[in-house]
């Protein structure tokens, strides 16, 4: 496949990152990314606090460790919880507005779905993924259109691209469709297909060819070509309302988990500034004094939250900033 006409397409290709770090950053559970962050925290709390002299329990004795780490974490809680409770009214706020401001949000949405009826030849279908799968379908189907049109056109240079940009479209939309088959909203798997789709460079390649050879291409090429377009073009601002929509779910999620986690890290981090000092439990267990087992629990247990946080953000801004631009419009020197 030539430089110019063909692209990696799905986002790990275009990506050039390691397939771990996607995973980590879009694909994994959000649940299973916090809990890899407790254990990885709590592991390093420990490691490192059984290697450093003096040890815990003489700190204890000397200074006030525990009421000063517990103490900012309560008031860090309590703060942060303040803030999701914020986030959450702007959120719910989007949604509300006066009856003029949701008849015109009312129009705008029918509008774009009898665009997708008349693009695809049947009613455009409520389910999001179902309506990305339909769309796909219909640029695989014009793609195709579009090269036995040009079967007869006396320049080999431009039926090969044609047949090697129909090859790409094609099987990137063989891909995304299948990753879109049983996809339910609400997860992740219906915005990582649409990202798998590489609408913005297809858009590109057809201009160019259109522009390239316009000495060849006659009135049933061009429009063959704008039928294509239309429908390229008809993906991305899809895309980006499933997108929309599924970022606010995701922000409301963790609104709703931050809030269970608060109550009880609060719980766990009063309990520990109020009732833990040197002497709770003396001893020590597998080589770790006990006082510092309870104190990396407790510490951890109270960064629930704040890791939870950071797994959601790591989904929302990588997906954000690899979809900033819409239209044939490419940000990022690997999707070329």
């Amino acid at each position: 496949m030539s430089d110019e006409v063909g692209t990696q397409d799905t986002m790990r290709e275009r990506a050039d990152e390691s397939r771990l770090k996607l995973w980590l950053l879009l694909g994994a559970n959000r649940t299973i990314v916090t809990v890899v962050l407790s254990v990885v925290f709590f592991a390093l709390f420990v490691g490192v606090g059984s290697q450093l002299e003096p040890p815990l329990s003489v700190l204890l004795e000397e200074r006030g460790v525990i009421e000063t780490l517990f103490s900012a974490m309560i008031g860090a809680l309590i703060t942060g919880v303040t803030l999701v409770v914020t986030i959450s009214q702007l959120i719910i706020s989007e949604e509300n507005g006066p009856l003029g401001e949701q008849h015109r949000r009312m129009s705008e949405t029918m509008d774009f779905r009898d665009h997708v009826t008349d693009l695809v030849g049947k009613p455009s279908p409520a389910d999001p993924s179902a309506l990305l799968r339909n769309l796909i379908n219909a640029t695989e189907s014009r793609a195709e259109g579009f090269q036995s049109s040009i079967d007869g056109v006396d320049d080999p240079e431009l039926a090969d691209e044609v047949d090697e940009f129909t090859e790409s479209l094609v099987g990137n939309a063989d891909t995304v469709r299948d990753q879109l088959d049983g996809a339910q909203f609400g997860t992740f798997e219906v915005l990582n297909a649409a990202l798998d789709y590489n609408y913005s460079w297809k858009i590109f390649q057809l201009e160019r060819l259109e522009d390239d050879y316009e000495d060849a291409l006659d009135d049933n090429h061009r429009d063959a070509i704008d039928e294509l377009r239309t429908a390229l073009v008809m993906f991305g601002p899809a895309r980006e309302h499933v997108k929309t929509l599924y970022f606010q779910w995701e922000l409301i999620d963790l609104s709703r988990l931050i809030l269970y986690a608060a109550i009880p890290a609060l719980l766990v981090a009063g309990s520990v500034f109020t009732f833990v000092d040197a002497s709770t439990a003396p001893g020590t267990t597998a080589g770790v004094e006990n006082v510092l087992w309870i104190v990396a629990v407790g510490f951890t247990i109270t960064l629930v939250p704040f890791f939870l946080l950071t797994a959601y953000v790591l989904r929302i801004a990588t997906a954000a900033k690899r979809t900033l631009a819409i239209g044939p419009l490419i940000l990022r020197s690997s999707q070329r």
